[in-house]
């Protein structure tokens, strides 16, 4: 029964529409408008002149006597069009203004009214006020609507769409009930001398069902007009003086009811529809505000996003450039936050922070660019005061784990500065240095920032640094690197160096290890610290250690080819090999294309890649080892040493980081350790092999304590492959394979 009721109260219209319903159905009423004034405007003419053409012998001012309601039908109707007109011009102005026209079209319209009001009193003088009042009922009704338009057009004329349409939906009210009282008045008059009530079918239509009302409002004035017109009808049709006037009678209001259920359930229909219109466009409409809203705003904290944030940067730099500076503000530490409190608690971290950066820079364009990440384009007057105050107020949202800000910045005018003092350039003007802040491309800014937000990491001590020419200098080089590294290994500026591995008791030579230089013809000779950490960053490693296989395979093969005995190499694996390619598969490849001996090739894979995914390494090292190959752990001790991962895996060689020897000569703790870390190896049945040996005392010690290999700048620097062939070949080195 409720769900009846309910249903019943929604087909009736007892329900609150949203803003933007009522609005859509507002601005159709208005549109209907148009067209509907548009028919009766061209009705009103086409039957004043038809009435003026039928009676020429009249006084011009006798016209107004007997067809006034013609001319109120007219006037409201221009009314009525001049309004909808200018609301549809106006639609998508942003500011909406005096019509000028339309005050004209006002005023004339006023004017024509006050003269039939002037000439209908006069010829009714001597009338009863109250009658007199309902007949001048459509000419007050007239009156205030054209009092009512010119009020909006002189006082409400700047007022938003919105409200201008419920003064639209106000004069399209006072419109209908003109056409109504027009249709009924005009058609008892028709049926008195045997006339059709088509005028009045007519008006009905137009104001109850083309202008779109709640229904129970459609009813109540259909009902209203439709007693109001039975109440003058039916006196006349009893008076037909016919045999058959009865049933006429009959017929006639059964016809009455049924054309009255019919508009009723016509004018449902069409407010339904228009309401499930409303509806469906708004559904549109706010899917569309929230695709735009998503488009330019972070969907999480709600400041921008960095699409807009480039936009907001290149309208501020292209206007105000003055003292900018780009900051990029890493939360450090934030993952492990969310690791301990969970993503929801995490999220509404970030949305606190958010609304740190936005208040403490306030004005400025801030935006979130991903992660933890946010940047902020401001001026550079106390900025440094400011990150400060961001970074103590971010740190106290919650103390029970440790959370950094680090920030980044980059000043396009003082970058450019500084470069062109140290190129020794001629001095540039303020103009110039403008023109550059114009210029940058913000997401370039930003990541100039983030590189030097990230030489911040493991930097405890400090918490901001700028982007200078050097970092500039840097940035540069590692984007080369990035963007080469496909045509360095493709135009063999990839090449490899062999650094000497001795055994400790003779110092013969025992193998080599494969190292990575990169000849460069822009940068020259790049140090392996210059390219291997850029490509580990930016997950392309694995194409320089693929090369870096293919050359050792295929240089032991060309050493086997030449009828000598290759010396083995061992090969560095990174912690991306195993994540970018099939390593085991690739490799096999190799040895099988060049025709390489497994025990000449030696698997180096630092400790430290071991303790984040044990489950793919795992497979593919007991893949390697049954394959045959020799698995060494390097850098053992360099700062991520675990015993567990002696006890998970299982190696051939442990090659003990140089750090250990870094300290030899003053610490002879030094020594304990690497006594006891090659006792260790040899208990677990593992070889050893210390690098970073450069003194004779070193590897005297070394040797004594039972370390088997040795490698070091002591025994030879990393070389060409043709420079140690030539060393073995004058008797420098002397290999001595293990047995």
């Amino acid at each position: 029964m409720k769900k009846l009721i309910g249903w019943v109260r929604q087909e009736l219209g007892f329900h609150r529409n949203s803003n933007y319903e009522t609005q859509y159905l507002n601005e159709t009423n208005i549109r209907t408008a148009v067209y509907m004034s548009i028919v009766v405007i061209s009705l009103e003419i086409w039957m004043l002149i038809r009435y003026v053409d039928k009676r020429p012998g009249l006084k011009f001012i006798e016209y107004f006597d007997g067809w006034t309601n013609y001319l109120i039908l007219l006037s409201s109707a221009v009314i009525s069009l001049t309004f909808a007109i200018r609301f549809r011009l106006k639609e998508n102005a942003v500011e909406r203004t005096k019509s000028i026209s339309g005050i004209i079209v006002g005023i004339l319209t006023l004017i024509l009214d006050i003269l039939m009001f002037i000439r209908f009193v006069y010829v009714r003088k001597g009338m009863k006020f109250s009658d007199l009042f309902d007949e001048a009922k459509y000419l007050i009704m007239l009156t205030v609507l054209i009092c009512a338009y010119l009020i909006f057009e002189f006082f409400f004329a700047s007022v938003s769409h919105r409200k201008a349409a419920i003064y639209g939906q106000f004069l399209n009210v006072i419109f209908a009930l003109i056409c109504l009282g027009f249709g009924i008045e005009t058609s008892v008059y028709d049926v008195s001398r045997e006339r059709q009530i088509l005028c009045f079918v007519t008006m009905v239509i137009y104001a109850a069902c083309l202008l779109i009302w709640k229904p129970y409002v459609s009813i109540i004035i259909l009902s209203v007009a439709f007693t109001y017109f039975y109440k003058d009808w039916k006196p006349i049709m009893k008076a037909y003086d016919s045999p058959y006037a009865e049933k006429i009678m009959e017929a006639n209001q059964i016809n009455f009811l049924t054309f009255w259920i019919a508009l009723t359930m016509v004018s449902i229909s069409i407010y339904q529809q228009r309401l499930a219109e409303a509806k469906k466009d708004e559904n549109l409409v706010s899917a569309n505000a929230r695709l735009k809203k998503l488009a330019v705003e972070d969907e999480l904290t709600g400041i921008s996003n960095i699409y807009q944030f480039v936009q907001d940067a290149e309208s501020v730099m292209m206007t105000s450039p003055g003292s900018r500076i780009y900051l990029f503000i890493n939360i450090e530490n934030f993952k492990n936050y969310n690791d301990q409190f969970g993503y929801l608690a995490g999220n509404n971290f970030l949305k606190k922070v958010a609304r740190i950066i936005k208040k403490t820079f306030d004005g400025c364009p801030v935006a979130r660019q991903a992660y933890d990440h946010f940047v902020v384009l401001t001026k550079t007057e106390d900025v440094e005061a400011k990150i400060k105050e961001v970074r103590e107020l971010i740190i106290n949202i919650n103390t029970d784990i440790y959370i950094d800000v680090k920030v980044g910045s980059y000043t396009p005018h003082k970058e450019m500065s500084e470069s062109t003092i140290l190129t020794s350039e001629s001095s540039h003007s303020e103009k110039e240095l403008k023109a550059v802040g114009k210029l940058i491309d913000p997401r370039i800014a930003i990541d100039r920032a983030r590189f030097a937000c990230s030489l911040l990491k493991h930097k405890y001590d400090k918490h901001y640094m700028e982007y200078t020419s050097k970092l500039d200098m840097d940035f540069h080089k590692r984007q080369y690197i990035v963007n080469n590294i496909d045509n360095a290994v493709e135009k063999g500026y990839i090449q490899v160096y062999y650094q000497p591995v001795v055994w400790s008791e003779s110092h013969t030579l025992c193998g080599c290890e494969a190292l990575a230089r990169w000849v460069d013809p822009k940068y020259g000779f790049l140090s392996p610290a210059d390219f291997i950490p850029v490509l580990e960053e930016y997950r392309q490693i694995h194409k320089l250690d693929k090369c870096i296989w293919e050359t050792v395979c295929r240089d032991i093969h060309n050493v086997t080819e030449s009828g000598k005995h290759p010396v083995p190499v061992s090969l560095n694996f990174s912690r991306l090999d195993f994540e970018l390619m099939d390593t085991v598969s690739v490799l096999e490849d190799l040895v099988t294309r060049y025709h390489v001996n497994k025990k000449d090739l030696h698997i180096e894979i630092t400790e430290s890649a071991l303790t984040d995914d044990m489950g793919i390494l795992q497979k593919s090292m007991q893949k390697l080892k049954e394959d045959g190959f020799s698995l060494w752990l390097d850098d053992f001790g360099s700062g991520y040493s675990s015993l567990n991962v002696l006890k998970d895996y299982s190696f051939d060689v442990l090659k003990i980081d140089m750090k250990f020897l870094s300290s030899f000569d003053s610490n002879e703790k030094s020594k304990i350790i690497l006594n006891m870390i090659i006792d260790l190896a040899t208990n677990l049945g593992m070889y050893s092999l210390t690098e970073g040996v450069e003194t004779q005392e070193e590897a005297d010690f070394l040797a004594r304590v039972g370390c088997g290999r040795l490698q070091g700048y002591y025994f030879g620097k990393p070389m060409p492959l043709e420079q140690i062939i030539e060393k073995i070949n004058d008797g420098t080195y002397v290999i001595k394979r293990l047995v």
